[in-house]
């Protein structure tokens, strides 16, 4: 992957963990250009962007707190989203992770042109978001 494409999932990161970049931001950012998507690993402590000729780029996340619980916690998980769609008061990238983690969620897979998140647990349980219309 070219170095222009690695620094723009590298400042989308960024963004994230540094609250400068919403989840709208980022997803506009990648898909103008030309990624198909990414996966953030909370167990791997990764976030790897892809490309759709299979070319990717995986980057360090910042750390948060917290790890990923064993039980899969769904209802807990679409609050903590519901939490960074409206943008609450005292909304962080960071206390999104701890949040999630806290209530099982291994990772998730952001699709652009499937428009959804699929969050993971440890046991492969899932909780899909379809992205607002």
């Amino acid at each position: 992957m070219d170095v222009r494409l690695q620094t723009i999932a590298q400042n989308c990161l960024d963004g994230a963990y540094g609250n400068t970049m919403d989840f709208p931001d980022i997803v506009g950012t990648l898909m103008t250009a030309g990624f198909e998507g990414y996966t953030v690993d909370y167990r791997r402590g990764t976030s790897t962007y892809y490309l759709p000729d299979g070319d990717s780029v995986e980057l360090a996340n910042a750390e948060t707190d917290g790890h990923v619980a064993a039980a899969f916690n769904q209802p807990a998980i679409a609050d903590a989203i519901r939490t960074a769609q409206t943008k609450a008061a005292g909304y962080t990238y960071k206390g999104f992770c701890k949040t999630v983690k806290a209530a099982g969620c291994a990772g998730y897979l952001v699709s652009f042109s499937g428009r959804r998140v699929v969050y993971f647990g440890r046991t492969a349980d899932v909780h899909v978001e379809h992205f607002p219309s």
